[in-house]
């Protein structure tokens, strides 16, 4: 989850390959919910079709439930604002785990260990969003992290942001326990 000012730092398979776009090679699956990795050059448009536009229809879908689906487009005409002073075209494409809480990692042998992955290419922040949540992991992790990554301007908004595909992806794995929070962050985003 490096950035990379010389491209042929981060790479894939053979030496030299550089991802350039937002997504993944194949499909995988967050929980038991399969994630749409078409690729996209626009973060922004990715996040928001390819994860957020994904689990609310599921929500309306499975759960008859059209608050989500009211505050949808509230929510998405204000992502952008979750960026700024961010541009959209500084995020470089990062290999993520995609769903990295403290229940995906371990160690072993004195080494970290992570498993469980939905792995894709997206903003580097994502990946903090779930790690936060759910009792996440322990401050050392996150200085050590931002200490190779420093926080980018905005980054709290855009960390309520990611935090949303999580509860909603909850709430389509494990009923309406996660409704309130999930329509509460939306709401908030809503409002920005």
């Amino acid at each position: 989850m490096k950035r990379c000012a010389d491209k042929n730092e981060q790479f894939v398979g053979r030496r030299g390959e550089f991802v350039e776009q937002f997504g993944f090679a194949t499909t995988t699956c967050c929980g038991f919910i399969p994630m749409d990795n078409t690729w996209n050059s626009n973060w922004l448009e990715f996040f928001a079709k390819n994860r957020l536009q994904l689990q609310i229809s599921l929500i309306e879908k499975n759960y008859g439930d059209r608050s989500a689906l009211a505050l949808w487009p509230m929510v998405e005409r204000n992502l952008s604002k979750c960026f700024s002073p961010l541009e959209d075209a500084s995020i470089v494409p990062s290999l993520l785990h995609g769903d990295l809480w403290g229940g995906n990692a371990a160690e072993v042998d004195d080494a970290p260990c992570i498993f469980d992955p939905a792995a894709f290419y997206g903003h580097a922040e994502y990946d903090l969003a779930i790690a936060h949540m759910f009792g996440g992991f322990p401050p050392e992790f996150f200085s050590a992290y931002h200490k190779l990554l420093p926080q980018e301007p905005g980054f709290e908004r855009r960390l309520k942001m990611y935090q949303l595909f999580h509860y909603l992806n909850h709430w389509n794995h494990f009923g309406s326990g996660y409704r309130s929070m999930s329509l509460s962050l939306m709401k908030e985003i809503a409002n920005i």
